[in-house]
């Protein structure tokens, strides 16, 4: 198995990211429901079905109102750590049960079927803290498990193989080549062409967050905010534009045009391919 060890680099944003990479794992989530709560904190996944925003929160999932105010999907307030929508439409998440309920204290992959509003445990429940999760066009699951530094990849989300161990932050998979996988790490952005069974490093810009939507929709942030374009499978950034709220905690590209991002106060989404974005719900703390 290949391991990827990062070298530290002495610059600011290594520093973020390296922080970033550490934390959340004892954070205690914020009621969301408490009186005077009015908005969320902690948003760690982002995704549509249809028209709908959906924001996957250390209080469950939420989606937002018309007055972009959050909205509890279904009746759970889990921790969702890790959240992807597939291409069918099917949600996928990971993380941790809220405080108080009954289970293990790792969710492993469960899965819903009506978005978000019952969930199914689909695996490794009890055995795995999904951080990242992405699908490849074959419907083959990626995701990082966290507490050991291990990518797991899996055909039907229910067997699963250990993959290469790295240090990372996000994952994003090819949408042409279901093989092809970047992760995010403190010194840069890292590829795999076989499966995520070894990494190598394709570019020295350091971003927290990669979606690759479509073959011309790969984007990336980096941990002050600031969106770029990749290109040539992730060894190329072109600087697009900032992004309002500071620190990013999700990113997910729709396709070229349009981009979803959750930062320190706000998820915002953009319609002209990141140059100008608009809030559609608030986020109390970027504390991450």
């Amino acid at each position: 198995m290949n391991r990827y060890l990062p070298r530290l680099a002495a610059t600011a944003a290594t520093a973020v990211l390296a922080l970033t990479l550490t934390a959340c794992s004892g954070d205690a989530a914020p009621d969301a429901s408490a009186p005077g709560s009015s908005a969320l904190s902690h948003v760690h996944g982002l995704g549509l079905r249809g028209d709908t925003l959906y924001v996957a929160t250390h209080q469950g999932l939420h989606t937002p109102d018309a007055a972009g105010r959050p909205v509890l999907v279904g009746d759970r307030r889990d921790d969702f750590m890790g959240f992807t929508v597939t291409a069918r439409g099917d949600f996928l998440a990971g993380g941790h049960p809220a405080p108080g309920s009954d289970g293990p204290a790792d969710l492993g992959l469960i899965a819903s079927t009506d978005s978000g509003r019952t969930w199914r445990e689909r695996s490794l429940a009890g055995k795995v803290d999904f951080h990242a999760l992405d699908t490849a066009s074959d419907s083959t699951v990626y995701g990082y498990d966290s507490a050991r530094g291990l990518l797991r990849v899996s055909a039907d989300g229910v067997a699963w193989e250990e993959r290469a161990s790295l240090r990372a932050l996000d994952i994003a998979v090819s949408p042409a080549a279901p093989g092809t996988v970047l992760a995010t790490t403190e010194t840069g952005v890292v590829r795999s062409t076989d499966g995520g069974r070894t990494f190598a490093p394709a570019s020295e810009r350091v971003l927290a967050y990669v979606s690759w939507a479509a073959p011309d929709a790969l984007f990336g942030i980096d941990p002050d905010g600031v969106l770029f374009r990749g290109t040539d499978g992730g060894t190329s950034w072109t600087r697009v534009a900032g992004v309002p709220g500071g620190a990013p905690q999700a990113l997910t590209a729709v396709d070229a045009r349009r981009l979803l991002v959750a930062t320190r106060d706000g998820v915002y989404e953009s319609r002209d391919g990141g140059r100008r974005f608009d809030r559609r719900m608030t986020v109390e703390s970027g504390e991450h």
